[in-house]
């Protein structure tokens, strides 16, 4: 089974996908080429703390560090706990209150695969338009961005977008070793519309987000946020995504519909698809 794997086969694995050699490591880690070579091949059951150094410079998520430390028959040493543990409660409140105070601009949270955590308000002029079906949780946010029934209709750089979020996800799925988010690579390379997608301008500072939403042709620039000391898996694997308006138009239009009384947006969105705030 996967999760018997011997920790010198997923030590060897990692240490490739970062395309480094075991006198690379050595030179990185501070443990010399010798011990490196015993603990892949298994001659060494490396310490919990030799594993953390290993994990430290092959940037390994803690997900994957707990894997290794139980392969090698030591506890795991970071914690994971599901949303809705009462322990999470103070940083997903503080994660709720980031996205709320960013209003009147879209702002949201994802979980390692891109799936939907939480979004503020404003995040529905998103889903104008989009089919049902993928509006079921999980909702993928990759998905929801690239599909035809999603927004992908109301993009009107499709082809830039495509061609700045394939590549990325399939770096994510190889330097994860994500079945999951190479599967969901696989899916969305089948909805091109086009022949190939296109590159990204170097010359752009952001990835401009084009879309059209009620008669208005709306551009953003978006950054992402993630916790910078968690020792806690969940919260290691939460990532903020903010939308910022990238001219005054897009601005205006915003902050027209937050004063709208005829538009009134959802109160923020939950993993679950229920409505909180």
């Amino acid at each position: 089974m996967e999760q018997d794997r011997p920790v010198g086969v997923l030590l060897r694995e990692w240490r490739l996908r970062r395309g480094l050699s075991q006198l690379e490591l050595s030179v990185q880690s501070g443990i010399s080429t010798r011990h490196v070579s015993f603990v892949e091949t298994g001659r060494t059951v490396p310490s919990p703390a030799m594993l953390e150094r290993f994990a430290e410079h092959l940037s390994i998520p803690l997900r994957e560090r707990n894997r290794l430390l139980v392969a090698a028959g030591h506890a795991p040493s970071y914690r994971h706990r599901p949303l809705d543990d009462p322990d999470l409660d103070t940083a997903l409140t503080a994660v709720r209150r980031v996205l709320d105070g960013h209003e009147p601009y879209p702002a949201l949270a994802v979980d390692r695969r891109w799936n939907l955590l939480f979004a503020n308000a404003a995040f529905e002029i998103f889903l104008d338009g989009v089919h049902a079906d993928l509006l079921r949780p999980p909702i993928n946010m990759m998905r929801l961005g690239l599909h035809p029934k999603g927004f992908a209709s109301r993009l009107r750089n499709l082809n830039q977008v495509r061609g700045y979020l394939l590549p990325r996800l399939a770096r994510q799925a190889a330097q994860t070793g994500d079945f999951e988010l190479a599967s969901l690579h696989e899916e969305l390379i089948a909805y091109a519309t086009e022949s190939a997608p296109a590159a990204p301008d170097p010359a752009e500072v952001a990835l401009p987000i084009q879309i059209r939403h009620r008669g208005a042709s709306l551009c953003f620039f978006n950054t992402i946020t993630t916790f910078g000391a968690a020792f806690d898996v969940t919260l290691d694997e939460i990532a903020i995504e903010a939308y910022f308006p990238a001219d005054a138009v897009t601005a205006d239009h915003l902050h027209a519909l937050a004063r709208d009384t005829d538009y009134a947006p959802a109160p923020s969105m939950s993993c679950n698809g229920a409505r909180s705030r």
